[in-house]
Order: structure tokens, then sequence, then C-alpha cells
């Protein structure tokens, strides 16, 4: 799927069309749906309805990445012809990152069952931060890798097309990175510390390391291609990141009593897609400022 859409139907170099970007962010919910019903004949009715929830509750933690993308990508002043590119290997990166974390996380718990209540813990606080400090401040200029990078590596001024690396003739061609490589890594850090909040959220729904992944792959697959078909819109969405707070604080709450009260995962799906789309309304009937 990855090759497909950076090759075929996002091919380098070009700006990719709001229409086009939400056909593709359809199929892929198409396709989530598809896997949904595969796992419902496979695995069953709860398989079948862990993963929708486990892909509900990723997706929506991920429109956060969102925002941090369009502030990433005004920051370096990223072409949008070239935008498309980096959040195709920030997903590769992504995928690799979160499937070593999942494996970790699940491992742990089934031997530390007490990590339940660490992260169930880590998801109230979290929630609790965003609701009394806002979004998620980054300082891609203070980035540890960025510093690290530059430390060791020289950077070029500007951008050198969609290339990550250059040689410069006049030095023995020596090897350059480009700012497209400054923005990449930046991304990617970012993303390990939204999958601290994400994937410990997805292990309150189940420890079946096979559908925590998935969802998790699924909802990653579909988030540039619906960057590219909300960009416009995103800072509309007012009261979206205290929902996003909300369901935090609920998942972490489900963590907590893991040991004492069984909510029924229906119950957990409902409650999240109940929030967001409360969240979603009062923004669209509360349009106001922006919360930033």
């Amino acid at each position: 799927m990855l090759a497909l859409d950076l090759r075929v139907l996002h091919r380098p170099g070009r700006v990719v069309s709001p229409r086009l970007a939400l056909a593709w962010s359809a199929m892929y919910v198409a396709l989530a749906a598809g896997f949904a019903v595969l796992m419902y004949l496979w695995q069953g009715h709860q398989a079948a309805l862990e993963f929708i929830t486990g892909y509900v509750l990723e997706l929506s933690l991920s429109v956060d990445n969102l925002f941090i993308f369009l502030v990433i990508f005004n920051y370096f002043a990223v072409p949008e012809e070239h935008q498309h590119n980096v959040l195709f290997w920030g997903v590769i990166g992504a995928l690799i990152l979160r499937g070593i974390f999942i494996g970790a996380g699940v491992g742990l718990i089934h031997v530390f069952h007490g990590l339940l209540y660490f992260f169930g813990a880590l998801l109230v606080y979290s929630g609790v931060r965003v609701c009394l400090a806002g979004d998620h401040k980054i300082d891609p200029a203070a980035n540890p890798v960025v510093k690290g990078l530059r430390r060791f590596v020289p950077v070029t001024d500007d951008y050198r097309g969609g290339r990550f690396f250059v040689r410069n003739r006049q030095e023995n061609f020596r090897l350059y990175a480009t700012p497209l490589l400054v923005v990449l890594l930046v991304i990617e850090t970012t993303d390990v510390l939204f999958a601290i909040d994400s994937i410990p959220a997805v292990l309150a729904i189940t420890l079946n390391a096979f559908i925590v992944y998935t969802s998790n792959v699924l909802a990653i697959l579909g988030l540039r291609s619906m960057y590219f078909a909300v960009s416009g819109l995103m800072k509309s969405f007012r009261f979206l990141h205290y929902g996003l707070a909300v369901v935090l604080v609920l998942v972490g709450v489900k963590m907590l009593a893991v040991d004492y009260v069984q909510i029924p995962i229906v119950t957990t799906l409902a409650a999240v897609a109940g929030v967001i789309l409360a969240s979603i309304a009062a923004s669209v009937a509360y349009p106001g400022g922006s919360t930033e």
C-alpha cells in the first residue's frame, strides 16, 4: 500500500490535491473496515470489536499528530510538493518503532502485571495535562536529535528537491544533509512522544499484540492522506484537543480498574466515538477563535 501510494498515486515532486487526499483517506478507512470483517470471520466477534475500538482510538489520538505536522512544516517552510515524501518515510519509521514498542509493552505487561497501573496513571496524567496546558508544545529547534545531526553532519542552507542527502563537488564530494532530513527526524522523534500516550491507550483495550499493531498500522497509514485532506480545516476544531484529553482519561481509568471492573468493549468504543464526535460538533457550533 505504501509503494502504491508513493510511486503511483502520489508521485514525488507533486502537490497532493485535497480531493485526491480525501479519496485516498476514504480508501484507507474502507480497508480498515474490511480488515475488521476479516477479523470477525477469522477470530470472532470479540476480536473484531477489539480491533475496531483500537483503530478508532488510535485514529482519534493520531489527530494530534496532524496539528504537529502542520507546525513542523510551517516552521521549516517545507515546500508542499515535498511534504508527502517526508510523511511517507516518517510512516515507515513509525511502523518500525511502534512495532518494537508494542512487542515490548505486551511482553512486559504479561511479566509485570503492575505495569497496567503505571500505564493507566500515565494516560490520566496526559489527559489532565492536555486539558490544563492545551496543545502539545513542540520546539523543532530544541529537538536533541536535530542538534546531534547538526553536530556530526553539515546541513545545507536550502532544500535540494526531495533529497535528504547531497554531495558537494567543491569539497571532494563531502556528504551534506538537507533541511528535509532535519524535518524527517523531527517528525520521527515527535511520533515517539505521541506513542507514549497512544500505545498504552490501545493496550487498555486488548493485550493481543496482533490486534494492537494492526490497529496502529491502519490508523497510521491513513494519517498522511488525512493531513492533506483536512490540513486547512484543522485549526477550526478548537475543542478537539479537550475531547482527546477526555478520551485519554477515560481509557486510563479503564486500565486502572481492570482488576476490579470489567468494562465491555462496546461501551469503550461508544464512549470514545461519542466524546470525539461531541468535541467536533462543539467546534462546529462554536467556532470562535483558535485555542493556541
